[in-house]
């Protein structure tokens, strides 16, 4: 039987809005409430948080969370995961970005469901672009997909593109991703970001230019992931809806 880990990635220092794991929705720090859609698809024992912080440790000890500390010097949320797994030996382990607190259940237990049946492969979720505001955002990445489903390409340009330049149809990635410790440990030696990454600030870019395949899987588009500002905001809008609700 395969024994995976779901592990969220938290750390203080984010370029885009600093703080972050720990800024208040609804009364609790936004990591707690990602823990929580963790435990709600996977039995608590399985669920962590890795983090780079002991103000972040000290949070997680608090409300029961698991934890483990790593290196402040991880280049991406998938580097810290691969340290995690060095430290905690599982058959593949469940990639849950700390930014997600409203992910649904479902989505993650897809991608653990997929990856333990497939332990060798990478998984990373999609969902269709239905409004033209996130085609041409740049927080969000576009997906390409081949004909099989795996992953051609990520951008955060608007594509497909048309030459009349108008929104036809895309595809957004959903950040829950399964790894095998193999494809975990190939990323980490790499020891730097590779060129396309880099530029595009895409993590999953790293295993398609080192020649990994990606697995894509269609996941829900109902989650908010928390980039900026105006991401926190509709976050704390909507779990005040739902929990009036």
């Amino acid at each position: 039987m395969t024994d995976y880990a779901v592990v969220i990635p938290a750390r203080l220092g984010s370029t885009r809005l600093a703080q972050k794991p720990l800024m208040d929705i609804a009364g609790k720090p936004m990591v707690i409430h990602t823990w929580e859609r963790g435990i709600e698809a996977a039995p608590a024992e399985h669920v962590y948080v890795a983090t780079d912080s002991e103000e972040i440790m000290e949070v997680c000890a608090k409300y029961g969370a698991q934890a483990v500390m790593t290196s402040p010097d991880c280049l991406t949320g998938t580097d810290r995961v691969a340290e995690f797994a060095t430290k905690v030996v599982r058959d593949v382990y469940i990639n849950l970005q700390g930014d997600e607190p409203m992910m649904p259940a479902k989505s993650i237990k897809a991608v653990i469901d997929l990856s333990c049946s497939r332990p060798d492969q990478i998984i990373n979720g999609w969902a269709p672009i239905t409004e033209e505001s996130e085609f041409r955002s740049r927080t969000i990445p576009k997906v390409v997909l081949r004909e099989d489903g795996q992953l051609m390409y990520m951008s955060r340009a608007p594509i497909p593109g048309t030459k009349s330049d108008t929104f036809v149809f895309s595809r957004k990635q959903i950040c829950v991703y399964g790894f095998p410790r193999t494809a975990l440990a190939a990323f980490a030696a790499r020891g730097a970001k590779t060129t396309h990454e880099n530029a595009e600030d895409i993590e999953i870019l790293r295993f398609l230019e080192m020649g990994w395949t990606v697995q894509m899987i269609e996941l829900s588009g109902a989650s908010i992931a928390v980039d900026t500002l105006e991401d926190l905001g509709r976050v704390r809008e909507a779990m005040v809806i739902a929990g009036s609700q």
